[in-house]
């Protein structure tokens, strides 16, 4: 496998890595290392656990590359832009950075994947023009067609074992807008609250009543307040006025899903981190941050947001 010609200063390169087994993973991930830390590139390896132990075994000891644990540092798919790659950016502007990204694998949930797709696509869009070359790992033998469907419209370039191509059905806009869809009812029981300036108050005490019967510790309650506060404060300065609030168990999380009648007609919302002097756009991306999923489904007609915080246990 090609690491593929030096980029240009600008020039923001976005691969998509097609593996089969552990030999294929290493032959396209630690070269791509080395070449890296040979031309003074620092580097972020972000990956599952198991594979991120091999890549770094491989590599051998430095402390020239920054490792991250993608199931803890990318259990959000929407967290990975803003806190993950563009914080690894600006830490080093200035310089051209290397970062090997795997958010997609095979233990990802079928409510977590649509995000994923979103994600991998507009990471073209989020770093147009930026110092830095992305390599996404997919494992060919264990994710689904359509997933590896999915990785060729959202990556221009696809390193696998015949070489490095561009890819002809690269497609990001099509990827982000095919998951822009509505939102599942949820099957189990539902509390509603309807709300407007003058009763936010009530917003935070109806999620502190539900995480609490949840079970969600003090940490855990804290960010759920302040997730939906965020966007119920969002809904009233920018939405109408008001919106509705829903809350409900899964197996798995406590769900908190706020309607209004606002559009995000910008894909990147939430995406990106704002500028350190920039007024607003603030919101979404500390959900992002606070929550283990963020759901989002947008349209001129009114907007979704569907937060998941994760069960004790």
């Amino acid at each position: 496998m090609s690491a593929g010609p030096v980029p240009v200063a600008g020039a923001f390169v976005h691969e998509g890595l097609f593996y089969r087994d552990a030999d294929e993973l290493l032959a396209g991930t630690v070269p791509f290392v080395t070449d890296g830390l040979r031309a003074g590139e620092p580097v972020l390896v972000a990956m599952p656990e198991a594979n991120l132990r091999l890549v770094r075994d491989a590599v051998g000891p430095t402390d020239e590359v920054r490792w991250a644990d993608m199931t803890r540092a990318g259990r959000n798919p929407g967290r990975i832009i803003p806190w993950v790659l563009q914080a690894f950016i600006e830490r080093h502007a200035g310089r051209r950075v290397r970062i090997i990204g795997e958010p997609i694998w095979a233990g990802r949930s079928e409510t977590e994947y649509p995000a994923c797709a979103q994600h991998e696509a507009l990471i073209n869009m989020a770093f147009a023009g930026r110092d830095a070359t992305v390599l996404c790992p997919y494992d060919s033998g264990g994710l689904d067609a359509d997933v590896l469907a999915d990785a060729h419209a959202t990556h221009p370039i696809l390193v696998d074992g015949a070489g490095r191509r561009p890819s002809p059905g690269y497609a990001p806009a099509e990827v982000v807008a095919r998951y822009n869809v509505p939102l599942s009812a949820p099957a189990e029981p539902v509390a509603v609250l309807a709300y407007r300036f003058d009763n936010l108050a009530a917003v935070r005490r109806f999620v502190t009543g539900h995480g609490e019967a949840a079970g969600l510790d003090q940490d855990r309650l804290a960010d759920l307040q302040i997730a939906v506060t965020e966007l119920a404060t969002n809904s009233v300065a920018h939405a109408g006025g008001g919106g509705v609030l829903r809350v409900w168990r899964t197996a798995e999380h406590l769900v908190c899903e706020i309607h209004d009648e606002g559009w995000l007609a910008d894909p990147l919302a939430g995406r990106l981190t704002p500028a350190a002097d920039g007024v607003g756009g603030r919101g979404l991306v500390i959900v992002q941050a606070l929550c283990d999923l963020v759901r989002v489904h947008s349209t001129a007609a009114g907007t979704t947001v569907r937060s998941y915080v994760r069960l004790p246990g």
